[in-house]
């Protein structure tokens, strides 16, 4: 069962199905879907999207996905699940554009870090980011992540998988 996880300005919490509507909200918007796997969807694609957690991910219990909430509002979103792409637990994030700039990327991300080490004890974790994508490169890179190999995508774009290994107790 996915955890409610708190950072000093966000709720991390389980999506509820009134929370719909702002789910496609932040996915229709091509700011940040542009960098959420292989680009926008349909509207059509993020509502059934959307109901495949309930149905899929939370039902079976498979990984933990959040409603990223801030002050009560939907403000983003938050995976953190085993990948064949990494070979391990990827984190993926995404928060609206309004939110941008702001350091929630980086207590964003860092929160499912955490989460992933303390919590599931996963002596790494990944993530992946589209090269033109600099400011997530930039937030990963504040928390610790390194570059492990680049990954050419048959449209012609590269997608970067970075790793951070859990630190080892002194």
């Amino acid at each position: 069962m996915t955890p409610v996880l708190r950072t000093k300005r966000m709720l991390l919490c389980p999506y509820v199905p009134a929370d719909e509507e702002g789910f496609v909200a932040l996915f229709q918007d091509t700011r940040v879907s542009r960098w959420m796997g292989d680009g926008p969807e349909s509207e059509e694609s993020d509502r059934a999207l959307f109901g495949r957690i309930f149905s899929k991910v939370y039902d079976n219990d498979l990984f933990d996905v959040w409603a990223v909430r801030r002050d009560g509002r939907l403000i983003g979103h938050a995976e953190i699940k085993p990948t064949d792409t990494t070979g391990g637990h990827e984190i993926i994030y995404a928060l609206a554009a309004a939110e941008w700039g702001s350091g929630l990327g980086t207590e964003l991300a860092d929160a499912i870090v955490a989460y992933g080490f303390g919590t599931l004890k996963l002596p790494e974790v990944f993530a992946t980011v589209a090269l033109e994508n600099t400011a997530s490169s930039a937030v990963l890179a504040r928390l610790g992540f390194r570059h492990v190999r680049d990954i050419a995508n048959d449209d012609g774009s590269t997608t970067r998988v970075l790793s951070r290994a859990a630190a080892v107790p002194a």
